[in-house]
């Protein structure tokens, strides 16, 4: 495959103003911000799934909250981090990337004092919903600096790299959660962000060059505020749907309005000269075609992500540090995935690393869907299953972060990035929320959770091969 020509040359190009050359990003300052953007995906996404084994240490220690309200110390971060990265994204673009970057780094090392010390419920969801939006600036800003002053030869392995990062968040957050919780308590899990965020915004105050302001304007304030609002009220229907129920007004009220506010957003898009979404960038088939296997990958791989802990406690009664443990060798794998691909796969082929690690992903839930009630061996079972879905997990992750940042303009990168990964977040509280139903319903729920998430990933496939495009088609429109 070959991407259309006008978008190779855009994303191979230097930024316009001071900045590093396409030969530039070899010196010491990119192997420094992609260390320092690999640390910030480490926290970012750590803190998305460590909370999970504290719950019940969060019970007993506020034993008159009920546990939907307590629910939201987990969601409160979910639903501030997908609605507010695609606005992240443009901000980082417009305002520069290194102002974003050591803002939010800051924000999110208070953030995560302020819910360590918490003396209540209340404010603990108060400064978990702060950290999440914290988190939404850091990443699409750390990516986009990563991008920017990285050589284009050299651009997939460092996506590789910070796709390895994510990976080993998700491989070390259960234990090291459960281990934090077991010494200490569920502050632990917060406070530790604190001496290793002091530590990012030092480092990067010294190693991140200043980088011009763009001549564009900032992104229409109320068409951002639209799209914010639009997903933060679609993902907390979609996560609290269940619970509240699907007819609930409440629900009701929450989805309806999140998608009529989204697509006002998208309406005003079309015609402001500064849209809150850079619809151009959808133009670009390879770009549109990743954006819709994030999605559907997504889905998949948080319902996954939940389940697989969750299974191991209520089927196989481990101890919620043995499942941690137990999941712990597939999510070392997807490092593996993200770095392979990263460094050895071109980006002609990224559409076929996507496909062959969603497959491999539909292979590990195919797995468990046909055998794990056959046995309670997690070697034989549970293990194989995992390490095939922990290397496809890694190769999907990478090859769409790849292909999506050939496809733009280094002036795009971080509102790029922010697109794809709402994408991402908002099929993640798809599969969040199907496999909550499916969990309470009646029926074999586990199977039935499997077959969810092997559907997704074979639906991500596709996706995947649909990025086999070839020829030019649109392009990405420079300014805004």
């Amino acid at each position: 495959m070959t991407h259309p020509g006008p978008q190779i040359t855009d994303a191979t190009r230097a930024p316009s103003g001071p900045g590093p050359g396409p030969g530039a990003g070899a010196g010491p300052d990119a192997r420094r911000i992609l260390l320092l953007a690999c640390a910030v995906t480490f926290l970012a996404f750590l803190d998305a799934t460590v909370v999970n084994v504290a719950f019940p240490d969060l019970r007993r220690a506020f034993p008159a909250v009920s546990l939907a309200r307590l629910t939201w110390v987990v969601s409160a971060y979910a639903v501030l981090f997908a609605a507010l990265l695609a606005a992240a994204g443009r901000l980082a673009d417009t305002l520069g990337r290194r102002v974003l970057f050591l803002g939010s780094a800051l924000a999110f090392t208070l953030t995560s004092l302020a819910a360590s010390v918490a003396p209540s419920a209340e404010l603990l969801i108060l400064a978990r919903a702060l950290q999440g939006a914290a988190a939404a600036g850091m990443i699409p800003a750390a990516l986009g600096l990563v991008l920017a002053h990285t050589p284009p030869a050299r651009r997939a392995a460092a996506l590789g790299a910070w796709g390895a990062a994510g990976g080993l968040a998700a491989a070390i957050g259960p234990s090291l959660g459960g281990l934090l919780v077991e010494v200490w308590d569920w502050r632990a899990i917060f406070l530790v962000n604190v001496p290793l965020g002091l530590a990012v915004c030092w480092a990067a105050a010294r190693a991140v060059p200043r980088d011009a302001r763009s001549a564009r304007r900032l992104p229409d304030p109320l068409g951002t505020f639209a799209l914010a609002l639009g997903i933060a009220g679609v993902v907390t229907g979609l996560s609290q749907g269940e619970e509240w129920g699907w007819t609930d007004p409440a629900v009701l009220g929450l989805l309806g309005g999140g998608a009529l506010s989204a697509a006002t957003a998208l309406h005003r898009s079309r015609r402001h000269p500064a849209p809150a979404v850079d619809l151009d960038l959808w133009r670009d088939p390879v770009f549109a075609r990743a954006t819709i296997g994030a999605l559907l990958f997504g889905a998949g791989m948080y319902a996954w992500l939940l389940t697989g802990p969750s299974y191991l406690i209520a089927r196989w009664d481990y101890s919620v540090l043995e499942a941690g443990f137990g999941v712990t060798p597939g999510a070392v794998l997807a490092t593996v995935g993200a770095w392979f691909v990263g460094r050895r796969v071109p980006v002609r082929l990224q559409w076929a690393a996507v496909t062959l690690g969603s497959l491999l992903f539909a292979a590990n839930a195919l797995l468990l869907w046909g055998w794990a009630d056959a046995s309670t061996s997690y070697a034989q079972i549970f293990l194989p299953a995992g390490l095939l879905g922990g290397l496809g997990i890694g190769m999907v992750l990478t090859a769409l972060s790849t292909a999506a940042s050939a496809a733009l303009p280094p002036q795009r990168f971080a509102a790029g990035t922010g697109l794809l990964m709402t994408a991402r977040q908002l099929g993640g509280a798809l599969g969040v929320a199907a496999t909550a139903a499916l969990l309470t319903g009646a029926g074999d729920h586990w199977r039935a959770v499997f077959l969810l998430v092997a559907v997704a990933a074979l639906a991500a496939t596709a996706a995947g091969w649909s990025m086999r495009v070839r020829g030019a088609a649109g392009g990405v429109r420079k300014g805004s």
